[in-house]
């Protein structure tokens, strides 16, 4: 396989073949003046002749046949153990007599050499997923949030402060300050984000949203929206103004499986990130402090702030039609 060092690349073994077979050239001086040896000349020549151009393609290294590859049957042992008790290679070798580097391989071969991949409850391999294209798929969510009492709450004053023991007098007396909505839409993949603050997660509430959402997408470059994951509240579910602004935008509806929050990962992870990034990121004096602050962390996140599943980029440079950005 080619890396970042090699002398030979794709076109260089076209240039090969073309100055020993097209000019005939002997292979000694073409391959002094690539920088490779003779013998690594005649193999890609050899290979050409048998399969032509074919053959000056990368292929894999790995073996054809390993004799000493450890048994199927024993694979699903080890297979078992993980999935089922969540063990470690260093506790799984010595219940199967086995080293804990081939344990080790096991796993990685399948897949299962890291926990995290796995879901806790089930054992079963996570898997990830991302549309090829912007647009493809929409996720919508809602974060319920508490709103914040004008000061700020504990995390300003103290749990044993003034404000935080008239704060508890009055919740217990039923004088509670609410929740508030934050409704998010994320681009499956391109991951751009775009979220609101509402006082309710009402189907009216939630189909305006959804329809500034597209707009916004379509000012970043995402001129269309083809479907739309949701979970099965009742606002998507069975909503009339939701299936009304799905069928403006041109869009499908899509619901996660029951119970399974794991469907709508992106937005999942992109609701734990808002909270570490900007709900609780420091403490605000009001609802209002906190709402002023939110525009600014979204345009951060989607201009500035690398995204580990974009290789460290930010999502809007995988915006296909935006100028100086990749597809």
């Amino acid at each position: 396989m080619a890396h970042r060092n090699a002398r030979l690349t794709v076109h260089g073994r076209r240039l090969l073949i073309q100055r020993v077979e097209g000019e005939k050239r002997p292979v000694a001086h073409v391959v002094k003046e690539l920088g490779i040896s003779r013998q690594t000349g005649h193999k890609w020549i050899a290979r050409w002749r048998t399969e032509g151009d074919a053959g000056l393609q990368d292929r894999p290294s790995t073996a054809h046949h390993i004799p000493a590859k450890t048994p199927p049957e024993t694979e699903a042992k080890v297979l078992a153990l993980r999935q089922e008790r969540k063990l470690g290679p260093a506790r799984i070798a010595p219940l199967l007599d086995m080293p804990a580097s081939t344990v080790h391989a096991v796993l990685t071969r399948h897949h299962l050499h890291r926990l995290a991949w796995l879901d806790r409850p089930t054992g079963t391999l996570i898997r990830r997923y991302e549309r090829e294209r912007p647009g493809e798929l929409v996720h919508v969510d809602v974060k319920k949030i508490g709103r914040l009492r004008d000061g700020g709450g504990w995390r300003v004053h103290g749990r044993d402060s003034a404000q935080n023991r008239q704060a508890e007098r009055d919740r217990d007396a039923g004088r509670r300050v609410g929740y508030e909505y934050v409704h998010a839409a994320i681009d499956d993949h391109t991951r751009l984000a775009y979220a609101e603050i509402h006082p309710d997660e009402k189907a009216a509430t939630c189909a305006g949203f959804l329809t500034r959402a597209a707009a916004h997408f379509a000012e970043l470059g995402i001129t269309g929206i083809e479907r739309v994951m949701t979970d099965n509240a009742w606002s998507y579910r069975r909503s009339t103004a939701w299936r009304d602004t799905l069928h403006e935008l041109g869009a499908q509806a899509r619901f996660t499986r029951a119970y399974r929050p794991q469907t709508n990962g992106k937005a999942e992870r992109f609701n734990r990130t808002m909270c570490d990034e900007w709900i609780y990121s420091r403490p605000f004096t009001s609802s209002k402090d906190r709402a002023d602050a939110l525009p600014s962390w979204l345009h951060t996140y989607n201009h500035h702030r690398g995204h580990t599943a974009l290789a460290g980029q930010p999502p809007i440079t995988r915006v296909n039609n935006d100028p100086g950005h990749y597809t």
